[in-house]
Formats: C-alpha cells, structure tokens, sequence
C-alpha cells in the first residue's frame, strides 16, 4: 500500500493505494509525506539505453526494458531501425522472448514498432538507407516472429497506401513518418486508415501555407501523433501549437544506446552516433534518437507550463488507449499495478511494474 496525491482517472485524490500485481483498491484518507502518485509511463518508441541497442538482438530488449523501468517507464514497445532483412528478422527473435516473458525488475515490452524499413529515403534522418517498398507478405513474415503494434511508413511510396488496410486488420497501428508526402498524401493515408504520426514534425514534410506538408495533416486532422518532447527536436513553441492542435499528443523518447551512458560514440543500428551536451547526432551533425527518458519528459512538458496530470496522461493514458490497451496507463482498480511515486522535485523514488518494485539504482 502506498500513500499521497494519487492520479485517479477521475482526478487527484489525497489518499492510498492497495495492490499486488493489480491494482486492488484507492481510496481518500492520510496522504502520507507529500508524495504524488501517478501511472507508470507507456514509452511506444525506445531504440536502447545503456549502451545497448535493440537492433543487437539476443537479450538487449531485456536490458533496455530494465534501463527504462528506472525512470517510471512500466510498459513500452521495442523499435527497430531500416536495416537488412536479415538484421530485422534477428532483433525481432531477439524482441519475442521479452514480450513474451517480463524481464525481472524491467518494463512490459508490449510489443514492436517497426520504424523502417517501409520509407522515403529522401526523409530518412538519421535512419540507415536499407529502404524497401513493404509488402503484405514481408510485413505478416515480421509479425509471426514478434508482435507489431505500431509500424512507421512513408505513404507516398508507391504500394503504401493500399497496404495501410491490411495493416491495420492486422491490429497493426500504420504512422505516417520518414515522409516526403503531400498533404493529399497525408490525408489520403488517414481515411486508409493510418491512425498516427512518427515523432511529429521530424522526419516529415513541414507547415506551408501554399505547399502543406504531413505536420499540416497531423494538425488538421489527427487525435493522436507522437513528439519527443527533450526540448531539442521541437521547439517549445512548435510543441505549444500542437498541443493545441491534436488532443491526444503524446510523448516518446524516441531513446539511443547512448541513454544512461556517458558522452561518447555509441551504435543506432549501423549507424555511429555521437552522445555531447545531453543530445545524440551523427557525424554530420545531425540529430539522431535521443538520450530522453521519460521522467524528464514529464518535467520537460511541467516546464512548458503543463499541469503534472496533463502531462502524465500524454506520457501514460493517451499511448495505452492509442493501443487499445484498457489495463494501463491509469490507476483504477483491477488495472495493472504500474506506478510511478515522485517527490516534489518530480524525480521517481518508487515505480511498480504490475506489482513489482523496480530497484532505482
């Protein structure tokens, strides 16, 4: 049982909070040492931390999934990076046992977003140039060796579009990313039934007023898209406009080996990327992934001006209802006990993963 401000779907109450590995019971009382209580964050794009990368395969999905549990993340999906067939069939096999058993004292990987390799490579960022054109066939081969929930495609690719269909009565989540597109591009791929938008603004055509781009579509029509919010890959005041615009933005780390791990040179699948004043990037200079975890995340959106309640729900409730997952993100009885304490500096000195205590250190 813990005691504080909790979050409650209905709003903050001042009580306790009674679990094992659900949540059993909430109620008003005593609050304890003025601690706020909050759910567990639900990270749906995380590449590494702790000097692993997902695309290694074998046990570095365990690894990543304990590295982030220390920093309130309770559930989280393990992306991958465009690569070689080869290269993504073995961080699948390497991703299915995690899903399929919680690493002890790790998050829940609930599953796999596949960014990549289905992009334009004229937007490719920092991901490795191994495009290919998705099909249904090679997408159904990567979901029988480890669970897609969320898949990041460039619609405009030739095929694309009419794939986004069976992707979707796959459960498979299709976000609009890595895009050269249109605005008819964009919203022709939204009424096919894409559902999101891969770390909006990056990796996409931008705002015109004469030429709009994908960040026109997201902001006209979604309800839901993905941001980084370190405050390095969008602007405060880009992020602002936003928030305004897609009711459910939600945050991600959009995570790196780098993660955890002092300034150095680390891996992003083949690529190198270099960790220097709290950002990654490659040689070139450009931005690649991201050291952010999400308990900064949380006191970055606070920064921003953000109520701690708003911001825990676009780090926790907005991506588990995107994937449809009733059980978390929320603390309400017979909900997953996944739970996040914080002191007043909004730093975690407790989290739970479905009843479990996550050692911090």
């Amino acid at each position: 049982m813990l005691q504080g401000r909790i979050l409650t779907p209905d709003g903050w109450i001042n009580g306790s909070i009674a679990f094992g590995q659900r949540i059993t019971g909430i109620n008003e009382g005593p609050s304890g040492e003025g601690l706020t209580i909050i759910p567990g964050f639900v990270d749906l794009h995380v590449h590494g931390a702790s000097g692993v990368d997902i695309m290694e395969g074998g046990d570095a999905g365990a690894v990543v999934a304990r590295s982030h549990a220390r920093h309130g993340t309770t559930a989280l999906l393990g992306t991958t990076l465009t690569a070689k067939e080869d290269s993504i069939r073995h961080a699948l096999q390497g991703l299915a046992g995690v899903i399929a058993q919680r690493p002890q004292h790790g998050a829940r990987m609930l599953g796999v977003h596949l960014e990549g390799p289905f992009l334009n490579r004229r937007r490719l960022g920092a991901q490795p140039p191994d495009v290919v054109t998705g099909s249904r066939a090679l997408v159904e081969s990567y979901h029988a060796i480890a669970p897609i929930r969320v898949l990041t495609m460039a619609p405009e690719v030739t095929g694309h579009l009419e794939l986004i269909p069976h992707l979707k009565n796959l459960g498979i989540r299709v976000q609009i990313g890595h895009s050269a597109g249109s605005y008819d591009d964009g919203v022709a791929a939204m009424r096919a039934g894409a559902a999101g938008f891969t770390h909006l603004f990056n990796g996409m055509t931008g705002m015109s007023h004469k030429e709009p781009g994908m960040v026109d579509v997201a902001m006209a029509h979604a309800e839901y898209a993905e941001i980084i919010p370190d405050l390095l890959h969008v602007h405060p005041g880009a992020m602002r406009a936003a928030l305004r615009a897609i009711p459910r933005l939600y945050g991600v780390t959009d995570a790196t080996s780098a993660t955890g791990m002092p300034d150095g040179e680390y891996a992003l699948g083949t690529q190198r990327v270099f960790k220097c004043m709290g950002c990654v990037r490659l040689a070139t200079g450009s931005l690649a992934g991201s050291v952010l975890t999400m308990d900064q995340a949380l006191r970055n959106f606070v920064s921003l001006g953000m109520e701690v309640a708003e911001a825990s729900q676009r780090l926790s409730l907005f991506p588990a209802d995107y994937l449809g997952e009733s059980q978390r993100g929320r603390l309400a009885p017979g909900a997953w006990a996944d739970i996040v304490v914080l002191d007043q500096s909004l730093h975690p000195v407790a989290v739970f993963v479905e009843g479990e205590a996550i050692p911090l250190t």
